[in-house]
């Protein structure tokens, strides 16, 4: 009797330290992530769109019985993209809701702001969405991105542009410290190829100054503008240029959705091009590429960029969770995060060399209907 009541004892004690060192956000069935970024308004329609994406991708995994037999989750935050309230809603998700890690979380200086947060914790970021060069070194070794810089972006846009004979070129950018870093990466690059940008201008969150930046823009006498605009700014500004009696090309980066631009312009929207950091959503031939054109049909997601790059995110997450094991830490994903390299859907993601995952950009042209061309 004593011996039964010696291992009984013993079993319990076994088992209370286990559960005390249980990582949060991690039951027997359930892994719980948390977002912040703006949900809102013009800036907070692709995010939407986004995180439609990487829902598909976690859906996927959960009806295939989890990771591990837990279920994923997540619980998303709304920061109007101010840095105050990111990380006061990081500090939410981490206290409150107690989540194991971060995925698909929103802007530069929200990002930026949030990186002792997150050093603190030991949560990683997977996936963040529109973070400039600068605001990822500061994250470096707890955050871990999945579309090519800026930089690389602004690099392929201006060795296109004056490839073609196109040197005179403005910027059009968020007027945020994100957008501000923009106009100085593409101009390095024009510098590179013995060009400047010609004229800049900020534009406002909900678009009230489109006017006036159009007439800055327009001083400059551009034959291209670039945009890094999100929602549906780049076309208030598309539409102000031509109002101003403008005739240059336009350019968008990737956080410009082609299709909320076209919805807004319609045909005029013509002959915009973007860089996109995904392979082409619509690609018949990848596995993956129809799977995830299966899913976004079934659960009446709009098949694109945006969804597909959130896809791809939410793939990252589940596949380093899986090489995790059952025995999940903060720790083991950190580490599988840092010795992952997959192609997916045709682009290679590849984090042993450093935080940014992947240099793929193509460039694609929009239709009127909000088609993409290659």
């Amino acid at each position: 009797m004593r011996r039964r009541a010696f291992l009984a004892t013993a079993a319990a004690a076994a088992v209370l330290p286990v559960t005390a060192r249980a990582e949060p956000g991690v039951s027997d069935n359930e892994i719980l992530l948390g977002q912040t970024g703006i949900l809102e308004g013009p800036l907070g329609v692709p995010v939407k769109v986004f995180l439609s994406g990487a829902q598909l991708a976690f859906n996927d995994a959960n009806e295939q019985g989890g990771i591990h037999g837990r279920r994923l989750r997540l619980v998303s935050l709304d920061d109007d993209l101010k840095p105050d309230r990111a990380v006061a809603n990081y500090r939410k998700l981490l206290d409150e809701h107690k989540v194991f890690a971060f995925f698909g979380c929103v802007g530069s200086g929200t990002t930026a702001a949030a990186a002792g947060l997150l050093r603190e914790s030991g949560a990683p970021l997977v996936s963040p969405y529109a973070v400039a060069d600068s605001a990822r070194a500061r994250t470096e070794g707890v955050a871990y991105y999945t579309r090519a810089s800026l930089g690389r972006e602004a690099e392929v846009l201006v060795r296109h542009l004056t490839t073609i004979g196109i040197t005179r070129i403005a910027v059009a950018h968020l007027n945020n410290p994100g957008g501000t870093e923009v106009l100085s990466l593409i101009n390095a690059a024009l510098e590179r190829h013995g060009h400047k940008v010609v004229s800049s201008a900020p534009i406002h969150d909900d678009g009230g100054n489109a006017a006036a930046a159009a007439r800055t823009l327009l001083e400059g006498r551009p034959q291209a503008v670039i945009m890094y605009l999100g929602g549906t700014l780049a076309a208030e500004v598309m539409k102000a240029v031509w109002a101003a009696g403008g005739v240059a090309s336009f350019y968008g980066m990737s956080i410009v959705p082609g299709e909320v631009t076209a919805r807004v312009l319609g045909e005029r929207t013509r002959g915009l091009a973007i860089s996109q950091v995904t392979p082409y959503p619509w690609g018949e031939v990848d596995p993956l590429l129809r799977r995830y054109q299966r899913a976004a049909a079934a659960a009446n997601v709009p098949v694109g960029y945006l969804s597909m790059e959130g896809f791809l995110g939410g793939q990252v997450m589940v596949e380093a969770l899986r090489r995790c094991g059952r025995d999940l830490t903060r720790a083991k994903l950190h580490a599988a995060l840092r010795n992952l390299r997959i192609r997916l859907g045709g682009m290679d993601i590849d984090f042993t060399g450093g935080y940014n995952g992947s240099r793929f950009v193509e460039l694609v042209q929009v239709s009127y209907d909000g088609r993409f061309v290659r």
